[in-house]
């Protein structure tokens, strides 16, 4: 073999396994840069230090993303200052819950709130969960019963929201979210909890429970590095559009990324 006949046969990529995983709800943790790499292209700052918990923090200086796990149980902390008619609030999320599933909740902390109401109900009605009659509060639970979502009134008044997911071997995650948090992040979380839509792993990461399904699929490294990087792109340029004072934006669109978003899909 030649020496260019070597240098060719280096660069030929080979596909790695993976398994696409349902319910997502069960397809444990997965890769936090899901999360972090998404915040810091929308302008969001690492303020974790070295060796220690993740901590991001919102441009504005209001909103802090936190995952340690040091510390038990560990997980997920996204906590919100008192800002104007805004009430300080923390929402809490297990260990395993889905990185997908945080970036429900976060990704909408980048972005423009709605100006319909929110419905944290309506996702989940949509993807068929079932009213559960044996819970003492409003509660719903996903078709196959691993998941769930609970609206919890004290006597006193004080209203909080509930989730989280568990397979038949009690593995799983739990998630809370005080009264004060903005509702339109609620109905973000679960709209990300209830999704169809399955989650890729990698091979050894896959939570060995016999209530998840699994498709074996091969991905070169390149593609992953598309996919990741079309998730980030579409980030810094939503940041972008957001930063440039009105007058000054140019008058031609910006470019769409939904071919990119619909090419991870297909995956």
């Amino acid at each position: 073999m030649s020496k260019q006949q070597r240098r060719n046969w280096g660069a030929v990529e080979q596909p790695e396994q993976h398994y696409l995983v349902a319910p997502r709800g069960l397809a444990g943790g997965g890769d936090l840069r899901h999360v972090s790499e998404f915040l810091r292209a929308s302008g969001w700052q690492d303020r974790s230090k070295r060796g220690g918990p993740l901590v991001m923090e919102s441009p504005d200086r209001t909103v802090r993303v936190g995952y340690d796990p040091y510390v038990l149980p560990g997980g997920w902390t996204i906590h919100g200052k008192a800002n104007g008619h805004q009430d300080e609030w923390w929402a809490v999320l297990g260990r395993q819950t889905p990185v997908e599933i945080v970036a429900g909740l976060t990704d909408a902390l980048t972005q423009p709130r709605s100006a319909h109401a929110p419905n944290v109900w309506a996702p989940l009605r949509e993807q068929r969960w079932r009213h559960d009659p044996h819970a003492g509060h409003p509660t719903v639970t996903s078709p196959d019963g691993s998941a769930w979502m609970q609206y919890h009134q004290a006597a006193g008044g004080t209203a909080m929201w509930s989730s989280g997911a568990k397979d038949q071997q009690g593995n799983g995650w739990s998630a809370q979210f005080t009264a004060s948090t903005p509702m339109h992040l609620v109905q973000a979380f679960s709209t990300a909890l209830s999704s169809p839509e399955p989650v890729m792993r990698p091979l050894g990461r896959v939570p060995h429970s016999a209530q998840v399904r699994t498709t074996s699929v091969s991905v070169l490294p390149s593609q992953l590095r598309a996919w990741q990087q079309a998730r980030i792109t579409a980030a810094r340029a939503a940041w972008a559009r957001s930063s440039t004072p009105r007058g000054s934006r140019p008058r031609t669109a910006a470019r769409p990324h939904a071919h990119a978003g619909g090419a991870r899909t297909r995956r």
